[in-house]
């Protein structure tokens, strides 16, 4: 039997969500005796409760496990409210709206001098995530393609020929001989792993956002082999002189030489509701750049963050023409 794509996934946790809606304001109209718009309320409002109840939670979960928060990124409460509503509210659109009813793309600018940039979702997304960094690289007029990492719960190794497959034709289409490789979540370890099997030869860059590069606590409650690919164990319960990433991870880490380490940059914020620990994210031998006051989901929309990963695209088409000069 073949398995649910993202999309169908997603489209089919909606039409769950509308049903108990429906079913609670239709309860609200019957038994309580309130007016349509009142059921209405009661049953939309009941849904986004449940979400909301939901996001807090990731937040109260990666608490239990966080690093400690540098002095210069502790948030003030009002800071900390706004970090949550944004987290909640990319959380609401990108799982609600934009994935599903996002495919991978493919634009191409014959006239870009930058690198061509492939976009590699992370753990139960779709193309659809990159909502908002495709209309930058679109006003930047850089060639850029998005993949649909299938299946969902499939073995993070096994993505590699699919990228492979989405570089070569990436690199036809646009005449370059490198690309950029921005990823989300499980899509940093997904670019890795495609780089320990297929090399580094044309590899301009990879930008990690929000990447367990020594794996998250949070994993054990995710499903699948790759969820399991990521897991950490929490503080004090690693056996004794083992460190805690899981087997995977660390033959991941092996495989690398500092010249690949050297390729990476990898984003994170001290706020990661789902990287937990936060600066689990931090890659020896990488550039590591640290945020404040943003969510997981939020990384791939934020302003600030995008700003960066910009001006990251750019260096790296500036660095392509200095070692063509």
């Amino acid at each position: 039997m073949k398995s649910l794509s993202s999309r169908q996934l997603l489209r089919l946790i909606l039409a769950i969500q509308a049903l108990a809606a429906l079913g609670i304001g239709l309860a609200a109209v019957n038994i309580l005796g309130a007016s349509r718009w009142e059921g209405l309320l009661a049953g939309l409002g009941s849904v986004v409760l449940v979400r909301l109840l939901i996001n807090a939670n990731n937040f109260f979960m990666s608490a239990r496990y966080a690093s400690p928060t540098p002095p210069d990124f502790r948030l003030k409460p009002v800071k900390a409210l706004r970090m949550f509503a944004e987290e909640f509210s990319a959380s609401m659109l990108q799982s609600s709206w934009t994935m599903p009813r996002a495919r991978p793309r493919t634009r191409i600018y014959g006239e870009s001098e930058a690198p061509p940039v492939l976009l590699l979702h992370g753990y139960g997304c779709n193309s659809g995530y990159w909502s908002r960094l495709t209309p930058r690289l679109d006003g930047a007029r850089i060639s850029h393609a998005t993949v649909d990492l299938e299946p969902l719960t499939g073995d993070i190794d096994d993505y590699a020929p699919r990228v492979q497959q989405a570089v070569q034709a990436l690199l036809a289409q646009s005449g370059k001989d490198k690309v950029v490789i921005v990823a989300h979540s499980m899509g940093g370890l997904v670019a890795r792993a495609w780089m320990r099997a297929c090399g580094t030869d044309h590899v301009a860059r990879v930008i990690t956002l929000g990447t367990p590069h020594h794996g998250t606590c949070l994993a054990a409650f995710g499903i699948g082999i790759n969820a399991a690919q990521m897991r950490r164990a929490a503080q004090g319960r690693a056996m004794k002189d083992e460190p805690p990433e899981c087997a995977w991870l660390r033959a991941l880490a092996q495989g690398e030489d500092a010249g690949t380490r050297a390729l990476v940059t990898s984003f994170y914020s001290h706020h990661d509701n789902i990287i937990s620990p936060q600066t689990s994210s931090e890659l020896p031998g990488a550039r590591n750049l640290a945020f404040g006051g943003v969510g997981h989901v939020a990384l791939g929309r934020n302003a600030r963050v995008l700003d960066v990963v910009m001006r990251e695209i750019a260096a790296a088409a500036g660095a392509g023409r200095e070692r063509v000069a």
